[in-house]
């Protein structure tokens, strides 16, 4: 596929701070100068993020909505199995952990036992749940890590200029969280008009409840919210996972590994294809790291599309 950006797109990736290269004019040579000097084909900027340390993020070229980093088929050929089909989706799994028959749970019965959860601390000092929000129906799945001081207001993860950043990414590759299930849509008093061809995604949080003081949640709260998420997974079956932050990336993987070298890497929960990424926040504090996380986004797209899903 070989598609040249739309000012809708390339006005998002601008959003997410990405520049596109842009081939330069043709010069045409002055006149009665003779013809003009032999000029060397300009080079395109390599795709792809800058090294730590060497300043602002570097042109990205882009040949298509779509682009994949150049070494994307090598990363994904690491990895086995990455092609799934509808009935590959993640498997229903029961969990060892939670209320009682948690794993049996439907959305509604699901939904009901976050928002009466006191298992733990947090509940006692919560003004909501932060459930989830999006298409339970979507091939895609983002998760977080825990609600902050507006999530925890509004009920919904990833709201305020974290969650502006969020969306603004999801829509340069074709996805919106108020894409999909329209009576989904229609509950969402204050969802904007979704523009036309953008496809769901569901995003859910690892912990339900906002830790005091925005601090990260502890191993036994983490625990206690873990069956939560794992249905979600079960419930909405995703052909990927895009899981945003350290806390979140080391809480879906069971790892201690820094982000950074879970980063290019397919990993996987409950069988689903996770690719890792820096949390939106963390973007807004740190401008040059959202060329990195842009080609996350592209080795995700590569996964989706290895068997023309999602694409």
């Amino acid at each position: 596929m070989s598609l040249d950006l739309d000012a809708r797109q390339r006005a998002m990736l601008a959003e997410m701070g990405v520049k596109v290269w842009q081939p330069e004019p043709a010069l045409e040579p002055v006149p009665d100068a003779g013809p003009p000097p032999a000029v060397a084909p300009l080079a395109r900027t390599p795709a792809g993020p800058p090294a730590r340390g060497e300043g602002p993020p570097v042109s990205v070229a882009v040949a298509s909505p779509f682009p994949a980093p150049r070494n994307a088929p090598e990363l994904i050929a690491k990895n086995d199995h990455l092609t799934l089909e509808r009935s590959q989706k993640a498997p229903k799994t029961g969990v060892s952990t939670g209320p009682a028959g948690v794993d049996a749970m439907d959305w509604a019965a699901l939904q009901a036992a976050v928002a009466g959860c006191q298992a733990c601390a947090l509940g006692q000092g919560r003004q909501n749940t932060v459930f989830g929000t999006g298409d339970r129906n979507a091939d895609w799945m983002v998760v977080g890590e825990a609600p902050g001081e507006q999530e925890d207001r509004q009920g919904e993860p990833f709201v305020g200029p974290s969650g502006q950043l969020l969306d603004n990414m999801l829509k340069a590759i074709g996805l919106s969280r108020h894409a999909g299930a329209p009576a989904q849509r229609e509950a969402a008093a204050q969802a904007a008009p979704v523009p036309e061809g953008l496809r769901g995604v569901y995003i859910a949080n690892v912990v339900k409840c906002r830790p005091p003081g925005n601090r990260n949640p502890q191993p036994d709260e983490v625990a206690q919210c873990d069956p939560f998420l794992a249905r979600q997974v079960a419930l909405v079956r995703p052909i990927i996972i895009l899981a945003m932050g350290r806390f979140a990336v080391q809480s879906l993987l069971g790892t201690t590994e820094p982000l950074g070298k879970l980063r290019g890497r397919v990993h996987r929960y409950q069988g689903v294809p996770v690719v890792v990424t820096y949390h939106p926040a963390y973007l807004l504090r740190n401008l040059p790291e959202k060329a990195k996380a842009w080609a996350d986004l592209c080795l995700a797209l590569e996964v989706m599309q290895q068997d023309g899903v999602g694409g």
